[in-house]
């Protein structure tokens, strides 16, 4: 029999591409905000008692860092209690849920990349509601993976690559952080490890006791201002994208020249050590994703998308 495989978020950067890598592990049923909002604990309830599924993976979020200060009650329904909830509903099925977070649940203050073990200190209501739901999700004793990531990006929605081409291309100034550094992550990368992590798991290879938690984040971190220079550099020669400016015309500023309502960590590097250690993994370079999304983006605009 298949496995059932409940997948909650479809529509975000990160659910979209798990589709198609949670395809070959078995049943599918992929669900959006429409069908099951995260902020609804009684829904919530209802669908996963309703469905029971083997696997539960939860890539919905509240991901709007600066609007989360606004709305703190909020973010924290659908980024602790909401994770919280599936985590007691996976533990009574004998279910495996796999949760992802963020790089924000730390404050930036260590030299080095953070390692699992390191001591969250969030510095905004983002982070300190993702940090919630990852306690939740421990305390609940079920089988449980999270993944912390970073710097998400993708074709599809809203993220920082979009809006530097954006504004490149209404000619406005770009200047941009460089005091800030991460590894810019791709959606299809996360998607693509989360299925061979699961299929590696299916085949006995690993078998996490309780809640395991993992860093997964791409190769080669850069500062906001560097990740700005790359993706004009990269549509420079992707046909399709004529008359933008080079990366070079990005200019460098620090996080004090751009306040913004949440604060963000100064260095948010993530060691995936643990992950490629467990799984004989090697975290690639993010760049070439990059590359590929151009093209895509590009085509999108060829085609009036």
């Amino acid at each position: 029999m298949s496995t059932p495989i409940l997948l909650l978020g479809k529509d975000g950067q990160v659910g979209w591409q798990l589709q198609r890598s949670l395809a070959p592990l078995g049943r599918v049923m992929a669900l959006g905000r429409g069908e099951c909002d995260l902020a609804d604990a009684d829904a919530l309830l209802r669908t996963v008692r309703a469905l029971r599924p083997a696997i539960i993976v939860n890539a919905a979020a509240y991901t709007a860092v600066d609007q989360a200060e606004r709305e703190p009650e909020l973010a924290q329904r659908i980024n602790a209690t909401a994770p919280g909830i599936l985590a007691d509903e996976a533990r009574s099925l004998g279910a495996l849920l796999v949760h992802y977070s963020t790089d924000y649940v730390f404050d930036g203050s260590k030299a080095a990349p953070w390692v699992e073990s390191d001591t969250p200190n969030p510095l905004s209501v983002y982070g300190q509601s993702k940090h919630d739901g990852e306690r939740a999700i421990a305390a609940s004793g079920a089988r449980a993976l999270i993944f912390r990531t970073s710097w998400v990006f993708g074709a599809r929605g809203k993220n920082f690559v979009k809006t530097v081409l954006r504004l490149a291309g209404e000619g406005r100034p770009l200047r941009v952080v460089d005091d800030q550094i991460g590894s810019p992550t791709p959606a299809a990368m996360i998607s693509t490890v989360s299925g061979l992590v699961l299929a590696a798991l299916r085949r006995g290879e690993c078998a996490p006791d309780g809640c395991t938690l993992y860093h997964l984040a791409a190769a080669n971190p850069v500062s906001w201002c560097g990740f700005a220079r790359a993706i004009l550099d990269v549509a420079a020669r992707t046909p399709g994208f004529d008359g933008l400016p080079e990366g070079d015309t990005v200019t460098p500023i620090t996080t004090a020249d751009y306040p913004l309502p949440a604060r963000r960590p100064a260095n948010s590097r993530l060691d995936c050590t643990r992950l490629e250690r467990d799984f004989a993994l090697e975290m690639p370079d993010w760049l070439p994703y990059l590359e590929r999304m151009m093209q895509l983006l590009a085509l999108k605009r060829a085609n009036g998308y």
